[in-house]
């Protein structure tokens, strides 16, 4: 019985490591899709928030109706500068990621390309032991012709 090859098993890991980093490549882009859907949220409510206080222009407005906005703005901003801050820890995840499965890529292509290789050189020596044979049968045959 033949030996496996090594490089069947490195293959298999090869694969198994690519398999994993695309798996966590993609648990990384669905957060930051998650984190950049957050700050569109915070921003949209910003903005209907800054048209409803623009909707009171020209009324008159008392001064804590007015402070409590501008309180809650500020909030509001706080909120938006800490998601912004999470957006790009997000993203920089992200690429990280994205770059680790990459390597895991190419590793496994590396080993599939040496497979290959080596199986095209196996079937080589392979087709020159053949030929040798069908030579010496050949030749065997001459061989015999001739002594008769």
């Amino acid at each position: 019985m033949a030996k496996s090859d090594p490089l069947l098993t490195v293959l298999k890991l090869a694969n198994e490591a690519e398999e994993q980093a695309s798996l966590q490549l993609k648990s990384a882009q669905l957060h930051f899709q998650k984190c950049q859907s957050q700050l569109d949220a915070l921003r949209n409510y910003r903005l209907d928030y800054m048209k409803q206080m623009e909707s009171h222009h020209g009324k008159t407005i008392s001064a804590s109706y007015y402070h409590q906005f501008h309180q809650f703005v500020r909030q509001v901003d706080d909120a938006i500068t800490k998601q912004i801050l999470t957006v790009t820890e997000a993203d920089n995840q992200r690429k990280h990621r994205q770059l680790f499965w990459q390597e895991k890529q190419q590793k496994r292509k590396a080993v599939e390309l040496l497979l290959e290789h080596k199986a095209k050189k196996a079937e080589k020596v392979a087709l020159r032991l053949e030929q040798k044979m069908i030579d010496e049968f050949a030749s065997q045959q001459f061989y015999r012709k001739r002594t008769r």
